[in-house]
C-alpha cells in the first residue's frame, strides 16, 4: 500500500527544506564551526593512474592475497562508530581489524575492489562467511542477536588497520581543492555505478602515513551500495539489494555539456516524519549532478579496461552466489557501456 503522507508533517518537512535551502550557501562559506573539517593538503592524491589495471586481482582488491586475515581472532573492542554492529579484533599476525556484520558487508567488499580497481584509494577489505571471534563479552551494545556460540558470526567484512595509518581530516565533495576536477568528478561517478547513496562528508577521509608526502583521500564507508538510489522503505531493501540495483535509474539526464546520475536520490517520503534525517539526506541530492561529459566518459573509459572476470571476482570475493554474480555483474558491464556512449 503506498504510504500517505500526513499534511502537517509534509508542510513541516517543506518548510524546513526552505531554510536548509536558504542557509545553503552560508554553510559552504562557513567552514569554522562545522563538524566536518575541509582537509586542504599539497601533497595528498585522490587518484594514481592504474597502469596495472588489467592485470588487476579483484577478488583479493588492494590488500592482496598477502594481507588475508589469519585466525584466531581475538576480541579487542566494540567499535560503536556508524549504523551497524562492529567489532575490533586481532588475528594470529597481530593485525588489528574492524568486523562489521549486516547488509554492508557484502556490498562494501565488492566497492572497494572496484573503486581501487580504476585508480582511486580505498580499505582492505575481505569478505568471511564465517568467523569466530575469542574472549567475546557476554553483553554487547549492538549486533548481539547475530553472534552465535564462542563468539561465532556469520557474513562479516574486515577491514584491516595499516601499520601508522593516520586520519588526518575529513574532505568535502563539494570541495574542489581535494583534486583535479576530472578525478573527483570521476569518483562521484563511482559513486553512481555502484549507488553508493551515503555520500555524507564524514565518510570521506584523508589518511596519513610516516611520510608526509604520503596522504590519500578516500571514502572510508561503502557500505550503502549496490542496492537502491536511496533510503527505502523498509531501510533494509536500500543496500545489498539485486532487484533495487537492476531496476535502479544510472543516468537521470543528459544535456549538451553535463550528465545527472541518479545516485543519490531523495529518500522514501514516509522519512519526512523525521525532518532533520530526511532534510540531511535531501542535501545530499545533485552532489552526483552536472557533471562534465568528457569527465564522465574519461572514467567509463578507465573502467572499460576491466574484463567480465575481473568484474565477476569482486562479486565472488564478497560470498554472493553465480547467479546473483552474473546479475550484479551485467549491470555494471552496461552502466560502463553506457558512460562510453555518452
Amino acid at each position: 500500500m503506498p504510504y500517505k503522507t500526513h499534511p502537517l508533517v509534509l508542510a513541516t518537512t517543506l518548510t524546513l527544506l526552505s531554510w536548509s535551502v536558504a542557509g545553503a550557501g552560508a554553510k559552504k562559506a562557513d567552514s569554522g564551526g562545522s563538524r566536518v573539517e575541509t582537509a586542504r593538503s599539497k601533497t595528498a592524491v585522490l587518484w594514481r593512474e592504474p597502469t596495472d589495471i588489467q592485470s588487476r586481482n579483484l577478488f583479493y582488491g588492494p590488500g592482496g592475497e598477502e594481507h588475508q586475515p589469519v585466525g584466531p581472532f581475538k576480541f579487542v573492542e566494540e567499535d560503536l562508530n556508524g549504523s551497524n554492529p562492529k567489532f575490533v579484533v586481532r588475528d594470529a599476525n597481530k593485525v588489528k581489524w574492524t568486523v562489521k556484520l549486516g547488509n554492508e558487508a557484502r556490498p562494501e567488499t565488492v566497492a572497494t575492489r572496484l573503486v581501487w580497481s580504476v585508480g582511486y584509494f580505498a580499505n582492505e577489505d575481505y569478505f568471511l562467511r564465517d568467523i569466530k571471534i575469542e574472549d567475546m563479552p557476554a553483553h554487547v551494545k549492538r549486533g548481539a542477536a547475530q553472534i552465535g556460540p564462542g563468539g561465532t558470526i556469520h557474513s562479516v567484512r574486515l577491514k584491516r588497520h595499516l601499520e601508522d595509518e593516520k586520519k588526518i581530516a575529513n574532505w568535502r565533495w563539494r570541495d574542489d581543492s581535494v583534486a583535479g576536477p576530472r578525478e573527483l568528478n570521476g569518483l562521484k561517478v563511482m559513486m553512481a555505478l555502484i549507488n553508493n547513496w551515503d555520500l555524507k562528508d564524514e565518510n570521506n577521509e584523508l589518511y596519513g602515513g610516516k611520510n608526509p608526502d604520503d596522504q590519500v583521500y578516500l571514502v572510508s564507508d561503502l557500505g550503502a551500495s549496490f542496492g537502491t538510489t536511496g533510503e527505502t522503505f523498509p531501510f533494509s531493501h536500500s543496500k545489498d539489494n539485486l532487484h533495487g540495483y537492476v531496476h535502479s535509474k544510472f543516468i537521470s539526464k543528459i544535456s549538451a555539456e553535463y550528465v545527472d546520475f541518479g545516485t543519490p536520490s531523495r529518500p522514501a517520503m514516509i522519512y519526512a516524519m523525521f525532518p532533520p534525517r530526511f532534510i540531511r539526506r535531501v542535501e545530499l541530492d545533485g552532489i552526483v549532478h552536472h557533471i562534465p561529459r568528457g569527465d564522465a566518459q574519461w572514467i567509463g573509459h578507465v573502467l572499460s579496461n576491466l574484463s567480465a572476470d575481473q568484474i565477476r571476482d569482486a562479486f565472488r570475493a564478497a560470498g554472493y552466489d553465480q547467479k546473483q554474480i552474473d546479475a550484479y555483474c551485467k549491470v555494471v558491464q552496461d552502466r560502463i557501456a553506457a558512460l562510453n556512449r555518452l
